[in-house]
């Protein structure tokens, strides 16, 4: 066990993390030169769309100290940078006892390396900063190196630079792993005790658990029990990560393996759980990763009902590879049965649906994404409010009142006017503001959940240059001014597109949809008049041209009434098509009204 090292690389999005890992495989031998591709542990086709990571990916490389000759097996975690994405980090960050912190030489230390920092730091994992990007024209390493030891305080040459591109600082990165990063405690006859870091279903061998054995020893028939759900199975199969499954007799304690047991429900596996064996159990459980805060909250239904239960399936399946999606069942008087499901942000809710049209062929509808309010009636009777139908009419409306978060953001001094003017406009409340250092700032608002919902990421990261830090706890529930915005095609509701907010922002969020709606709905037959409206109060229209077809073409020349006609006839059909055509929105339109300020 003391030759064996786990550990995860951490850092801001596009700061070169895959890429690195890249070299690393490439070093060890892990993945022959044949065999090489660029992103080499981004498995997903979505992964290597967008050039981004999503899933983080385990896998053990071998490695030689050139200094002792002594083999050491290596335990490498690649994990997403993306925000969005957070909760991987924080289950890969428990199962590690170090993380190679990474950090752009031409970029410097941005949002998310400091609340990954923090996360490794709360586990008392073993830092090894390195300064990525080195060969880049743009590169201002001592700059950014002065930036590393004030975050973290360490010493000028504890920093290695390297490049993720042309291979420099290796061999350098792979030595202080070793130095550095403690070897994993544990007892390898002490009870068995297993963390479940990660999991994926697989059709034909059920769910498969991604486990880092924290003491004792697993082998191939041990009975075995969940510690959370009281599960009891028998381990089928239990083996190694390397660039696939590695089938091996037993593993035991500092190692990061998988486990079959030939469960096929997945809700009787879950990521977080502990295992231990059935016959002589572990007095406590593994203490897991922090709890997933889901942020924004939409409703996912199936386009024919019947497809009901397949959702369901698939929601299960797809949690079990992404344990950051919640889900419950609720209904809609227009849209039928469906799933109200809870995401870290926006592009999390946009990957989710692109997966599940990807890989599990499900067609689906997604409504308005929103939070949860509470409601009091006429009758004094408090309720919690999920959806636009469950809010009471105005005048059986007592009082509504909507969730409130402490933010807090850390930020350059440059940007501040820029997050107070975002801030202010998202009715927060500036609570107060103070220097972490003369280079980072923390301010803290107090802002309504609902303005933080649709874009508030985007808008903060893009008005940063990507270097504010966001994170949030909830705080309470305050009265607020709450009203229905309903948007109407042809004066049909569209109950998906309904949504609850404050007054003062109804009028510019209803004017905004319908422009964006004209902008993405196809043109049909007839006019198509897209409305928001208040109850009965229309407060924005647009309307969308009918497509023309010259009907008057194949008269040539003749009298003008014989034109006159052929359009009047037009007109006819034009009408009777409107009173029973109807409008179909398409998914993309549906998520791209979403993202307002694009």
């Amino acid at each position: 066990m003391r030759n064996i090292r786990n550990f995860c690389i951490i850092a801001h999005i596009d700061h070169g993390k895959s890429t690195l890992a890249d070299r690393l495989l490439e070093y060890t031998n892990t993945i022959s030169k044949r065999d090489m591709q660029a992103q080499a542990l981004d498995n997903m086709d979505l992964e290597r769309e967008r050039g981004i990571t999503i899933k983080s990916h385990a896998i053990q490389m071998r490695y030689i100290h050139p200094a002792d000759g002594v083999e050491y097996i290596f335990n490498l975690i690649d994990t997403p940078g993306h925000v969005d994405f957070s909760y991987e980090v924080s289950r890969s960050i428990a199962a590690c006892e170090g993380a190679l912190l990474l950090v752009d030489a031409s970029q410097g230390i941005q949002a998310q390396t400091i609340s990954n920092l923090y996360l490794a730091v709360d586990h008392n994992l073993e830092i090894i900063p390195i300064v990525n990007k080195v060969d880049m024209p743009s590169a201002n390493v001592e700059e950014v190196q002065d930036q590393i030891i004030d975050l973290i305080g360490c010493k000028r040459e504890e920093i290695i630079s390297a490049s993720g591109r042309t291979g420099i600082g290796i061999p350098e990165i792979l030595a202080a792993v070793i130095d550095r990063i403690p070897a994993p405690q544990g007892d390898e006859s002490a009870p068995l005790q297993t963390m479940i870091f990660d999991s994926m279903f697989n059709s034909y061998r059920g769910v498969i658990a991604y486990v880092r054995i924290m003491n004792g020893t697993l082998k191939k028939g041990d009975k075995i029990k969940f510690y959370n759900t009281g599960k009891e199975v028998i381990a089928e199969e239990v083996g190694l990560l390397r660039m696939g499954m590695f089938e091996s007799p037993q593993i035991s304690a500092g190692d990061v393996g998988y486990v079959i047991t030939g469960i096929k429900v997945s809700r009787e596996i879950k990521v977080g759980d502990t295992i231990t064996h059935l016959a002589r159990p572990c007095e406590s459980p593994v203490k897991g990763f922090e709890e997933v805060k889901p942020m924004v909250f939409a409703g996912l239904y199936p386009l024919d009902t019947d497809d009901f239960s397949a959702l369901r399936d698939s929601l299960e399946k797809l949690q079990l590879n992404d344990a950051s999606l919640v889900f419950e069942p609720e209904t809609s008087m227009a849209l039928g049965f469906g799933f109200r499901c809870g995401f870290l942000g926006m592009l999390h809710l946009e990957i989710v649906t692109e997966r599940l049209s990807r890989e599990f062929d499900q067609d689906i509808i997604t409504t308005v994404p929103n939070v949860t309010y509470f409601a009091t009636n006429s009758k004094g009777i408090r309720r919690e409010v999920h959806q636009p139908s469950e809010l009471p009419e105005p005048n059986h409306l007592e009082k509504a009142e909507e969730p409130y978060i402490y933010a807090q953001i850390i930020t350059k001094p440059d940007y501040i006017g820029n997050i107070m003017k975002l801030c202010l406009d998202k009715r927060g409340i500036l609570i107060k503001q103070h220097y972490l250092t003369p280079t980072r700032l923390e301010i803290v608002f107090h802002l309504p959940l609902a303005e933080i919902v649709f874009d508030f990421y985007d808008q903060l990261k893009s008005s940063t240059r990507g270097y504010a830090s966001f994170d949030y706890s909830l705080l309470d529930y305050r009265e607020t001014d709450l009203v229905c915005l309903d948007i109407k095609l042809n004066g049909e509701q569209v109950d998906a597109l309904s949504a609850l907010v404050h007054r003062s922002k109804a009028e510019y969020m209803g004017r905004r949809m319908c422009e964006k709606l004209k902008e993405l709905l196809p043109r049909q037959q007839f006019q198509i008049i897209i409305q928001g409206a208040i109850g009965a109060k229309v407060i924005a229209r647009e309307t969308i041209s009918a497509l023309r077809k010259d009907v008057t073409a194949k008269c040539y020349g003749g009298d003008i009434s014989r034109k006159r006609k052929l359009l009047d006839k037009q007109k006819e059909g034009k009408k009777k098509m409107k009173q029973f055509g109807s409008v179909e929105v398409p998914q993309e339109a549906f998520l791209k009204v979403l993202k307002l300020n694009d």
